[in-house]
């Protein structure tokens, strides 16, 4: 298991809008969660979810051997110039998972490099799997699994499977969501 946290308290600390509500405990069940019960497949949600309140966060885990399998579907029907990225959302409203941060994953075929569009947006990257090249703003870093990376604001950014035999995968981290929210969300060419 790898622990990644990525917290979005310092933008509601700077806002001054961080308190907490005492509220009832989590009831523990032993059963298995919502994405293995309640969200297993995509475009479909529990029917009582049609006219009841939206659930702010109504699947907390998602199985990385799923995301992996989906990335690798997606792969087989992406333009080879294009890179294969898929968004982490919200099942029952579409939207990203979190308020003010966005998370994703990112595979890159054997041997493939790409360069994502530079964006207003500051990312983390995280090597999942594989070991990768990165160049951010001219900087060149090598990461292997485990390790993370950060991608300033306006970066320019071109990273590298290298290896010609196996995927890397990737899980990004950014602060887009907010800026969308705030209307500065910029992709520059």
């Amino acid at each position: 298991m790898i622990w990644l946290d990525a917290l979005d308290l310092p933008t509601v600390f700077a806002q001054e809008a961080s308190y907490a509500l005492e509220g009832p405990p989590q009831a523990v069940r032993n059963q298995p969660d919502h994405s293995q019960t309640h969200y297993r497949r995509a475009g479909l949600v529990p029917y009582r979810t049609l006219s009841g309140p939206r659930a702010a966060y109504p699947l907390l885990r998602y199985p990385w051997k799923e995301v992996r399998e989906a990335l690798q579907a997606l792969a087989v029907v992406t333009e080879a110039n294009e890179m294969v990225h898929i968004a982490y959302v919200n099942p029952e409203t579409g939207a990203e998972c979190l308020p003010v941060l966005g998370f994703s994953a990112i595979m890159l075929r054997p041997g493939e490099s790409a360069k994502p569009q530079r964006r207003s947006a500051s990312a983390v990257l995280h090597v999942a799997e594989g070991e990768v090249e990165a160049e951010i703003d001219g900087i060149t870093l090598r990461a292997d699994e485990n390790d993370t990376m950060a991608v300033p604001t306006h970066a320019k950014l071109r990273i590298a499977n290298k290896s010609v035999r196996k995927p890397a995968f990737l899980f990004q981290v950014d602060d887009a969501r907010m800026q969308r929210k705030l209307g500065f969300f910029e992709v520059f060419k």
